[in-house]
């Protein structure tokens, strides 16, 4: 779960991490009087959207009078806002925060996430604040600095001292600066985050160290330890039909495809694209409907699934192993006699009951067109999703 830049900086401030003044605006005037309350000659008007690029997307307005934090909150509200993470279609600006200015002298970038390749948590640094970190990984990939840290350990005061160390900090701010990745990690830790990122992560005229902008997302299935940050969540920032697909208990994730696919297990449901795009056609969702489908949650999956206008076949690829395949075939027709099939559907069935299965799929009446292996119905839905 993504949350806003002004949510993040409430969460890292709880943590130590230093952060400045500001305060969310949901409107013209309620930008205005945040301006007004947090005084200054020099403030920062930022539209809230979950995604990067914001600054390079006209985003980010600085404004040195009240006038023009008036005038940047008329441009960025309602804005629709296109970033090279947000896609061709953007996001409409509906959120914006207000911060104060601040007297930067450095700029610099932290993150803390979980590589899975080592299996521990992956503290990382650059001294190339403020640019995409994709770029840098690119074109100065000896630039960003990773620090390897033992969960069981937890980072300690030696090893963020010798991370800020070698961004080549004064002496006099390298032990703020440890300070600020102890707090990043405390963040991400006792918060259940997958990703806690800071660019920049800036030195100020002060000496002080603060998170000029900050990036915080949540494990969703940790989520229920923490009901503080779960009310967090902006539903209209979400696909809506992923935001259906939660209600209902499903994991989905929509595609850019025209096949859609109903499968149980992440693995399998990886396996099955794979196999779709081996073949020459697109998956147009991730859709796994778990180990205990009810015909409650397939006919939901099927409801879900046939909301894409883009969809042109289904496939159905269920292994029976804690779910049997005759309750999952039982699932299929009757959401199919709910949901009005209009579209070629392949079910493939493995594993427990599955000859009982596919029994209830072939007296059912209904076009179902079944195979027996994950290539056979992979080859099967490309062709019929062209019409084959």
């Amino acid at each position: 779960m993504k949350i806003h830049e002004y949510q993040a900086k409430s969460v890292l401030a709880s943590f130590g991490v230093g952060v400045l003044r500001g305060m969310p605006a949901l409107s013209v005037e309620e930008a205005v009087a945040a301006a007004q309350k947090l005084g200054g000659a020099c403030w920062g008007v930022k539209a809230q959207i979950h995604a990067g690029g914001r600054g390079k997307a006209g985003g980010v307005k600085i404004a040195r009078s009240v006038d023009e934090v008036r005038a940047a909150a008329e441009e960025l509200l309602g804005k629709n806002l296109v970033t090279k993470q947000t896609g061709p279609k953007g996001k409409k600006v509906e959120r914006l925060y207000v911060e104060e200015g601040a007297d930067i002298v450095a700029e610099f970038y932290a993150a803390v996430l979980i590589d899975r390749e080592t299996q521990s948590v992956c503290l990382m640094a650059s001294s190339m604040g403020g640019m995409e970190i994709e770029e840098v990984a690119v074109e100065h990939p000896e630039a960003i600095l990773k620090l390897f840290i033992d969960p069981l350990i937890g980072l300690t005061d030696e090893a963020a001292l010798a991370l800020a160390k070698m961004l080549g900090l004064d002496d006099g701010l390298t032990a703020r600066a440890a300070d600020f990745f102890k707090g990043l990690y405390k963040a991400f830790v006792d918060s259940d985050a997958s990703l806690v990122e800071v660019n920049p992560m800036a030195v100020l005229r002060n000496a002080s160290i603060v998170a000029l902008d900050a990036k915080m997302v949540f494990d969703d299935n940790a989520l229920y330890r923490h009901p503080e940050y779960a009310a967090m969540r902006d539903l209209s920032e979400e696909e809506p039909l992923e935001t259906r697909a939660l209600e209902a208990g499903l994991t989905y994730i929509s595609l850019d495809g025209n096949i859609a696919c109903m499968v149980n297990g992440a693995g399998l449901a990886m396996a099955t694209m794979d196999t779709i795009k081996l073949y020459g056609a697109e998956p147009a969702n991730f859709l796994d409907v778990g180990g205990g489908a009810s015909v409650e949650k397939v006919t939901a999956a099927f409801e879900i699934m046939l909301s894409n206008p883009n969809v042109k076949a289904i496939l159905v690829n269920i292994f029976g192993g804690i779910m049997r395949c005759d309750t999952i075939a039982e699932g299929i027709v009757a959401a199919c006699r709910t949901v009005r099939l209009n579209v070629p559907l392949v079910v493939r069935m493995l594993g427990t009951n599955e000859e009982l299965g596919r029994s209830i799929l072939a007296d059912s009446g209904l076009p179902i067109i079944s195979a027996s292996s994950m290539d056979e119905a992979a080859q099967k839905v490309v062709a019929l999703s062209r019409g084959e």
